[in-house]
């Protein structure tokens, strides 16, 4: 605390591995500090800001309580054993009213069933890695609460899914979810979409409710930025052979519930597994 007090001029504040902090408080004399990034201190319990202008806020760990101030405006949340899903829902649209930008990632969560707040300045939303047998459909009821929203990504591992395949069911066996318009959706990426019966709902769902929609692309690849053409030594990244057969029943979920459904208005970009550096011997 008294360190902080005497660095009036912090303009950022980078905390990382600091096991020994149990409660960090950030002072209101700190009038220029607009970006704060805490990684990993173990035995962190609370956070309370009180600097007036941060704009940022960058946390990855266990579940720790927050008091952030209305200022901020871009969140990233990279949660260890906790439902950030849940928690976003539940508590930042108090917390964070003027938030435009919010990532969060987990591999712990349940299904939403709720969001009772809205998050009216959000413009930007990025949710990515869940538990295998997460419905992607319920993500329906958090898009909900974003009337703003212009940018939606999800990001999920296809090869950690234990979900009924989509191939199976005809459109009439699709659930919907009618009364959720996404008025304002642009752009929309799903990094690693499969074939799961839920994953197919919310593609079709946000086709169905989007009407400003410009661009659609489904990476039938988790990581799928990660291919040769991007990477220095001209090699995709190795694909196990269920990753590679997943991979080909996304394509085919595309082909069978996705294509009839784009808007002539609407770019679709279907970003496969390289046939060179990946390709699939059935």
């Amino acid at each position: 605390m008294c360190l902080l007090s005497s660095s009036v001029a912090l303009e950022k504040l980078t905390l990382v591995y600091c096991h020994e902090l149990i409660f960090l408080e950030i002072p209101s004399l700190l009038q220029r500090l607009s970006h704060l990034v805490v990684h990993d201190c173990l035995n962190l319990e609370v956070i309370k800001n009180k600097a007036p202008y941060l704009y940022s806020f960058e946390y990855s760990g266990a579940l720790v309580r927050l008091s952030l101030g209305v200022s901020l405006q871009n969140l990233d949340i990279d949660a260890s054993g906790w439902d950030v899903i849940h928690y976003a829902g539940a508590k930042l649209p108090c917390m964070v009213p003027n938030l435009e930008a919010l990532n969060i990632h987990s591999s712990y969560v349940r299904d939403i069933l709720v969001v009772p707040g809205k998050f009216l300045h959000l413009q930007h939303l990025c949710i990515g890695a869940f538990t295998p047998d997460y419905d992607y459909l319920s993500l329906v009821s958090f898009l909900d609460a974003c009337p703003s929203l212009e940018t939606f990504i999800l990001s999920a591992e296809p090869d950690c899914m234990e979900q009924e395949s989509g191939l199976g069911y005809s459109f009439h066996d699709l659930r919907q979810m009618p009364g959720h318009m996404h008025r304002n959706m642009k752009d929309v990426q799903i990094i690693g979409f499969c074939s799961a019966k839920s994953m197919v709902e919310l593609t079709c769902h946000i086709l169905e409710n989007s009407k400003l929609l410009k661009c659609l692309k489904l990476s039938t690849c988790y990581n799928g930025e990660i291919l040769c053409s991007y990477n220095n030594n001209g090699k995709c990244l190795p694909m196990s052979r269920g990753m590679m057969m997943e991979a080909h029943k996304a394509l085919l979920a595309v082909e069978r519930y996705i294509l009839g459904k784009v808007p002539s208005t609407v770019e679709l970009k279907v970003e496969e597994p390289c046939s060179r550096c990946n390709a699939l011997e059935i």
